[in-house]
């Protein structure tokens, strides 16, 4: 059982950085050997373990699904990441370490070998075997299965999945295949040298094909599910919690230390903050900004602020009158002033942002675009002269919804954001916040004016962010379509060469301070109530990928 130290650094202020790197080579997990039965007892120097080991957290909303490939939100990836494991996981620095896959190899980085362990097994007992992974691959890019992201499939460049996505090409035409039960070959077409840092993706995971074929999409009910990671589905209650009970044939159990972990979809945070303080909730899924003041003087002991990959912005539909104009757009992104949102109404160490993607990013140093570089002053006073050159004032105000998910923190930053339109710009700003499920539905189907949006990296390189502006890219209701970056990031793809790539991604985020299809507001940080006696959280992991198998409770 691996015990890892509880980071608690608090960075406080707006001037928050953090420098991540990637890992290109696998790193072993080191474990000691203390079993299940013994787990009350810790080695010298490592903190005695709580004789009931169990783990209740705050999970921000109800899940849309736990199957891996028909989810795109952050909630239903923390509850997978515990059920299901793929080739490759992250230890709590962030680094790519071995999953179900033991160890891999490629060649010129266009074929990628991957040799599985022959301990993996299914909740069921049957062995995980390269031909699942082979079956579930090709199962996210088939349309049949409406994976919401069977692009990112497309963007590991795997050979023909785009094809295969667009519907031009069967799926057994994928470059995937199971070579023997525990060799997979993955073959692109093109090289992508962080191919294994995509394939720690919730999307990469494997399904059982038998119990899906079997039950369809109720496979993943609590009677029917197998999975492969470290827990199973024991109890779920929709609106109210999922039970998750250790898997007993997970090839790691021995060094396993929690034995239940709940997930709680409470999306109203001073609730969630509440039960936490009455020791209900041992972390939560975030805290209410207003609170955060007093929690910080009252409750140091319990506040965790960690760096995050991602981004806070507001989403323009750009296929619809009056956001066609880039000039209304522009006049709507200048016009907020980050600084106040960073620092008086977040006030955790979030930074203003200017671009979709986070400077934290590994291999991203951008250049401020030129608006960035304006006072506040000087953003809204070209900001009123965009929007009347556009044909709005006050006799002929602007007026349109703004669309955010069920959060007191997002409806709070609307309400100021719609007040700094309203003052700044005469704008008149209707706030219509959705459930969970709904919103998505409501931003896939490009239903709306402007609404907010937050985009986490899927794996620690700036394309993560910025294939989600292609215009054949719609995943969270992205409506933007321009050749110009089309074809940049086409480029940026195909590019071996590493400084070129760089740049492009830096033209690729030129091109979109010149369009705006999107408003940057801040660059998050994690700030959650986690209690001390949760050991082996991963406070340096930057995408916040926990895994439950590296928790414990340690002894009062």
């Amino acid at each position: 059982m691996k015990l890892n130290t509880i980071t608690r650094t608090l960075f406080m202020g707006a001037g928050l950085s953090l420098a991540l790197t990637g890992c290109s080579e696998p790193e072993q997990k080191q474990t000691s050997q203390t079993s299940p039965e013994t787990k009350t007892e810790a080695p010298a120097g490592e903190p005695k373990l709580a004789e009931v080991q169990e783990l209740v957290r705050g999970n921000g909303a109800e899940v849309a699904s736990l199957d891996p490939h028909k989810t795109q939100g952050v909630p239903e990836s923390h509850v997978i990441r515990d059920l299901l494991e793929g080739l490759v996981n992250q230890d709590a620095d962030g680094n790519v370490i071995p999953g179900v896959a033991e160890r891999w190899e490629n060649k010129d980085n266009k074929v990628f070998t991957f040799y599985l362990r022959k301990d993996a097994k299914w909740s069921n007992g049957d062995p995980v075997t390269a031909h699942d992974f082979e079956y579930s691959f090709k199962r996210v890019v088939d349309p049949n299965t409406a994976s919401p992201y069977s692009w990112y499939v497309a963007y590991t460049h795997m050979l023909n999945a785009k094809d295969i996505v667009d519907g031009t090409k069967d799926k057994d035409t994928l470059g995937v295949k199971a070579l023997d039960d525990h060799t997979l070959q993955v073959t692109l077409d093109t090289a992508v040298p962080y191919l294994v840092k995509m394939m720690g993706h919730t999307t990469m995971k494997p399904v059982n094909q038998k119990v899906v074929e079997k039950y369809g999409d109720q496979w993943t009910k609590p009677e029917h599910f197998v999975g492969n990671g470290a827990y199973v589905v024991d109890n779920w209650v929709i609106n109210e919690r999922i039970d998750l009970k250790r898997n007993e044939q997970y090839w790691d159990n021995e060094n396993t230390t929690l034995d239940k972990v709940t997930f709680l979809p409470i999306e109203n945070q001073v609730s969630e903050m509440n039960r936490f303080l009455a020791g209900e909730i041992d972390m939560t899924y975030e805290i209410p900004n207003e609170h955060f003041r007093r929690l910080k003087q009252e409750h140091p002991e319990d506040l965790s602020i960690v760096g995050n990959l991602c981004s806070y912005y507001y989403l323009f539909n750009t296929k619809r009158e009056p956001f066609d104009d880039v000039r209304v757009r522009k006049a709507l992104s200048y016009a907020i002033d980050r600084n106040v949102v960073t620092d008086a109404l977040l006030g955790q160490g979030q930074k203003p942002a200017y671009f979709l993607t986070p400077e934290i990013t590994a291999g991203f140093s951008p250049e401020l675009p030129a608006y960035a570089k304006m006072t506040q002053e000087e953003r809204d006073a070209e900001a009123k002269r965009l929007l009347k050159e556009a044909g709005f004032d006050e006799s002929n105000p602007l007026d349109f919804s703004l669309l955010y998910n069920t959060s007191e923190n997002h409806k709070k930053l609307a309400v100021a954001i719609g007040q700094m339109w309203k003052d700044k710009l005469g704008v008149n700003v209707e706030l219509n916040n959705q459930e969970w499920k709904t919103y998505l539905s409501t931003k896939d189907e490009g239903d709306f004016d402007v609404a907010r949006a937050g985009w986490c990296g899927d794996y620690n390189e700036a394309s993560t962010f910025l294939t989600l502006m292609r215009s054949t890219n719609t995943t969270g209701g992205v409506h933007y379509d321009s050749k110009a970056y089309d074809a940049i990031m086409q480029k940026a793809m195909e590019t071996t060469d590493d400084a070129e790539r760089e740049q492009l991604y830096l033209d690729a985020e030129a091109q979109m301070a010149k369009d705006m299809p999107i408003a940057p507001i801040y660059q998050y940080v994690k700030a959650r109530l986690l209690s001390p006696k949760v050991g082996g959280f991963p406070a340096n992991n930057a995408e916040e990928k926990i895994f439950s198998k590296d928790l414990y409770i340690k002894a009062e």
